[in-house]
């Protein structure tokens, strides 16, 4: 592959614009596709099997005015009460609104001031634009607000609107840029990666919004494709932009110091890329619709932007020529210190004293780990949103007016072909004497009266941990046969019950199939094991200093939150299929110039020193780019992205510090050649895959000769 790829990068770079051409033709109509034929996100939160999925089927299919999507109308008078006529007009102009089922009748609160009608549309939330669905909202309760009311607006449809993005995304870049330029000292090697990366993100994210035609994609899905794209897009293109400056500063031409650079580093950007992507594929194993979109479409931008590593920049790298270089260094003669000193140092220190550093570093990352013991999980809603959002506002006055579980209502529906209407009295005293049950409304009736739905309000809100407890007990005290419970609480319960079992098999998998492609690429045992270990205490710790800053409130004043919050049930699947992922490509990096060295050596320490060294410098400044990437995201207002960013930004930090330059050196050289060590029958078994073109870095190069230069 080594061979095929050399070819194809000194190709690139020999005539660059056809390559340039083909990717500018690629990314117009991509977009153009996307701009005529592309969906919008819409999430899917079908929980198959659970006991709020099957009340909520009941309700699509007996209630067809209640199963669709809700919104919340909440008009609070400053002063005084609200007038009921203009409530009722209101509600007249939006029964007239597209898709709208029914609108309740106005619901006072106990002092007048505040008034709820919640509008009940005949579609799932997944066939609404939620953002101009609020603006038809908000045009129907004009004549409200025109009378110096407050209105505000909650439920499905206002908190599926997703903000405006692209301040994360410039925080981001600029910063990355800035990192870039003092890495490499040269404006045209700083902006290469970035416009690489952008490249390979534009034709991802057109390919999201072309999948979003044709099903459902969680509307967190695009911000997340973009934040891991943007980080390893970056990444890959860094790495094989400091692989080719090697070969310049060595006296090569730029074609062939472009083939040599894809041939080696290129083939880790592969491989890297395709452990990102068995990852993300983990997620399927969840079984929940939001979540394999995001897994999908995440690997979609990371398969474009490894694409765009591997043709498009070799082709831009041969129209660069040698302004890669600093102006001092592109002299003949002239030499780039790839390999850093200091990092040398380290490493032969640490590998000198490998017990003290590796029990130190242990200690450190199990105790930031250790907040993940108490780690409590929970889909976030309004009430974790800013003051200045509307569904935030909307839950703090229903929260004053009605009480805090009025945000949270449970429904009830009893399926009257299984049980007989007698139930229906019994059931409703059983309800109102249920612990936590503040108030339950009289059962309504299906138009066959086939069955019947029960308003029921809890005490305490929904991101209260007492609200488990509730559903527990109405399920196990309260529903006769042929009853379940549904309602966005309810929801919650199933959906973090399902994301806590489904846990332990993703992990199972995507570990057991990493350590499989890492065994057959490096042909070793130890090495793989040793980096599944070392992943899992990146994000362990990760895990430990997102519970400190989100669920203890060390962090929420800083970030923007009103209160401290728990992490949210997506946060454990989605971190740990991307960090897995992002942690291995560091590990790839490492450990195909570590086993570079042992090829052409033989010596086991000095080759972790000398590889270590090579890397040090490029992977420190990656990561740093990606941390800087993903604290941009940490600034996002959707509390899922923001805990993303600050989590995958704190283990990325780790990882590239504690872990590549204390547990790594220290690890391999404790175990040595073991390092190494592939059982007899697996290495007759296993195909021979190298990951650096061939047992040194010009192997690969000197199959082709160079091409002449006019």
């Amino acid at each position: 592959m080594s061979r095929l790829l050399y070819r194809l990068g000194r190709a690139a770079a020999s005539r660059p614009w056809r390559f340039i051409a083909l990717w500018l033709t690629l990314v117009a109509a991509m977009a153009g596709l996307a701009g005529v034929a592309g969906g919008a996100p819409h999430d899917d939160y079908t929980l198959a099997g659970t006991g709020s999925q099957q009340a909520t089927d009941l309700l699509r299919e007996r209630f067809p005015a209640l199963s669709g999507a809700d919104a919340r109308v909440v008009v609070h008078a400053r002063s005084g009460t609200v007038d009921r006529a203009r409530l009722a007009a209101a509600a007249g102009e939006l029964r007239k609104l597209p898709h709208v089922g029914e609108v309740s009748p106005a619901r006072p609160s106990p002092d007048g001031a505040t008034a709820l009608m919640t509008v009940q549309y005949s579609v799932p939330v997944t066939d609404l634009a939620p953002r101009e669905t609020l603006d038809l909202l908000r045009s129907a309760t004009r004549s409200l607000d025109a009378a110096g009311y407050q209105v505000e607006f909650g439920g499905q449809v206002p908190e599926n609107v997703t903000a405006p993005g692209g301040v994360a995304e410039a925080i981001g870049i600029v910063a990355a840029l800035i990192i870039l330029f003092l890495a490499f000292g040269s404006l045209v090697a700083a902006g290469l990666p970035l416009a690489v990366a952008l490249t390979g993100l534009g034709v991802g994210v057109s390919g999201i919004t072309l999948v979003a035609a044709f099903t459902d994609v969680a509307t967190t899905a695009p911000t997340l494709a973009t934040m891991v794209g943007l980080g390893v897009g970056i990444d890959y293109a860094l790495f094989i932009l400091t692989r080719h400056r090697e070969g310049l500063a060595a006296g090569l031409g730029v074609p062939e110091a472009a083939g040599r650079a894809i041939a080696t580093a290129g083939l880790s950007v592969i491989f890297a890329g395709f452990t990102v992507l068995l990852a993300l594929c983990g997620l399927v194993l969840s079984g929940i619709p939001v979540f394999m979109t995001m897994g999908f479409t995440t690997g979609l931008v990371v398969a474009a932007t490894v694409l765009s590593a591997v043709t498009l920049l070799p082709a831009v790298l041969g129209l660069a020529g040698r302004r890669v270089l600093r102006r001092r260094d592109r002299a003949d003669g002239a030499t780039i210190t790839v390999e850093s000193p200091r990092v040398r140092r380290w490493a032969g220190h640490v590998g000198r004293h490998p017990w003290p550093w590796l029990l130190a570093a242990s200690a450190l990352m199990l105790t930031l780990a250790a907040p993940a013991l108490g780690m409590r999980t929970w889909p976030s809603d309004a009430s974790s949103e800013p003051t200045s959002n509307t569904v935030r506002q909307a839950y703090d006055l229903v929260a004053d007016a009605y009480g805090p579980g009025a945000n949270g209502t449970l429904l009830v529906t009893v399926d009257l072909r299984k049980t007989d209407q007698a139930v229906l009295a019994g059931l409703w005293d059983r309800l109102a004497r249920t612990d936590g049950v503040t108030a339950v409304a009289p059962a309504q009736l299906s138009p066959h009266r086939d069955a019947a739905v029960i308003m029921v309000t809890p005490e305490y809100g929904p991101q209260d941990e007492r609200v488990t407890g509730l559903v527990d007990r109405i399920r196990a005290d309260a529903l006769p046969p042929g009853a379940e419970i549904t309602g966005l609480t309810a929801i919650y319960v199933d959906l973090s019950r399902m994301l806590a079992d489904r846990l332990w098999p993703v992990i199972g998998v995507v570990v057991a199939t990493s350590f499989v492609m890492l065994m057959i690429v490096f042909r070793s045992l130890l090495a793989p094991l040793k980096a599944a270990v070392m992943n899992l205490l990146s994000i362990g710790a990760a895990y430990g200093v997102l519970t400190a800053v989100f669920q203890w409130g060390w962090g929420t004043d800083l970030l923007g939150l009103p209160h401290s919050v728990p992490v949210s049930s997506f946060i454990l699947l989605l971190m740990f299929a991307v960090l897995f992922g992002v942690s291995m490509d560091y590990e790839v990096f490492l450990l195909s110039r570590v086993r570079e060295e042992w090829l052409l050596h033989g010596d086991a320490r000095g080759s972790v020193t000398t590889g270590l060294a090579a890397t040090g410098r490029v992977i420190s400044s990656a990561a740093l780019i990606m941390v800087a990437v993903f604290l941009g995201f940490a600034a996002d207002p959707g509390l899922v992205v923001k805990q993303m960013g600050v989590g995958l930004a704190v283990a990325v930090a780790l990882d590239a510090s504690v872990v590549r330059l204390v547990l790594v050196p220290a690890t391999m050289a404790l175990l040595g050649r073991a390092n190494w060590w592939l059982p007899g029958p697996l290495a007759r078994v296993l195909p021979a895959i190298d990951p650096h073109g061939g047992a040194g870095p010009a192997a690969a190069a000197e199959r082709e000769p160079e091409p002449s230069r006019a």
